[in-house]
């Protein structure tokens, strides 16, 4: 597995930072307040994206790094919109680093497949921006397994690799364990697994009717509104409050706790609401925890989807 580590040398903290909502649910003062409070708990990993809040998200990273750089593991995304074809990688990633107000990226992902541009011109444009110094790193989210190992086996034909995956991963969402945990696991990416609080339903918010991203954004309202998901929320909740703890705290420490050491993306609009999550990093789930938590939701059936040998 490739060893992530800041510029200066230092490992990737087991917990990572999104800004997703930089500039946008949370204004540069209150950006500036959760940043500092994840860099007190050793958080050295941060994730952004070209167009998060119309690169407010980026351009306020950027300030808030400017003066420990080589202390930051810094990784951003393009090919959202407009393909991952080469034109498209090179404009947006000039973007990105305008933005950024930095030349060189720690890790930069594709950030969805694209069955419409060759593989071989994505990355080759990939490999050029890493061998040039521009990237150290390449990542890829949102991709099936068989998309990664397509893509892996073209990045390898041009001498590079894909480090890092970013898939989403929760309580309530664990498609990813069938196939995508275990061929990172063998190939040795790095997972970087996003909303581990499944966009706040596990934080338990909802359950006394809370508003949020489930209520005000219809595309999470579709990706969590089965009742058993919000049945596997509220026994998520009583289960933290049985044990002294807070709901995302234990979300994010059953995501930290899977056997291939995932680095979860962790992300709050306001100092308040990012706590638990740091927190997180400190709790101690027990194996026996683990298992409890992991029975609140269905396990999903193996690739093979053969039952008797799971």
């Amino acid at each position: 597995m490739t060893d992530l580590s800041t510029p200066n040398g230092t490992p990737v903290s087991r917990l990572t930072f999104g800004t997703m909502q930089f500039g946008g649910k949370a204004d540069a003062a209150e950006s500036a307040a959760m940043y500092a409070a994840a860099r007190s708990a050793g958080v050295n990993h941060f994730d952004t994206a070209v167009r998060y809040t119309d690169g407010a998200a980026e351009t306020i990273l950027g300030q808030l790094i400017k003066g420990e750089r080589d202390k930051i593991y810094l990784a951003t995304k393009v090919g959202y919109t407009g393909g991952s074809g080469r034109a498209n990688i090179l404009a947006q990633f000039d973007i990105c680093r305008s933005q950024l107000q930095q030349d060189v990226v720690d890790l930069l992902y594709l950030h969805r497949f694209d069955d419409e541009t060759p593989l071989e011109e994505t990355f080759s444009t990939m490999a050029e921006l890493q061998s040039s110094g521009a990237i150290r790193h390449i990542g890829v989210s949102n991709y099936a397994a068989w998309q990664v190992m397509k893509a892996q086996a073209v990045a390898r034909d041009l001498g590079t690799r894909i480090d890092v995956m970013q898939p989403m991963y929760n309580l309530v969402k664990r498609q990813a364990e069938v196939e995508i945990f275990p061929m990172c696991a063998d190939q040795g990416i790095h997972l970087v697994p996003y909303s581990p609080l499944g966009g706040g339903l596990l934080t338990g918010k909802y359950i006394g009717g809370g508003s949020g991203r489930l209520t005000d954004d219809p595309r999470y309202n579709t990706r969590y509104g089965q009742d058993w998901m919000h049945d596997t929320a509220a026994a998520l909740t009583d289960l933290a409050r049985a044990v002294g703890t807070n709901p995302a705290t234990l979300a994010v420490a059953w995501v930290m706790a899977h056997a291939t050491a995932p680095s979860p993306i962790i992300s709050a609009r306001s100092l308040v609401q990012l706590q638990p999550s740091l927190d997180a990093q400190g709790f101690n789930l027990t194996p026996e925890l683990y298992t409890q938590i992991t029975a609140l939701s269905p396990t999903p059936p193996p690739a093979t989807d053969r039952l008797e040998e799971a």
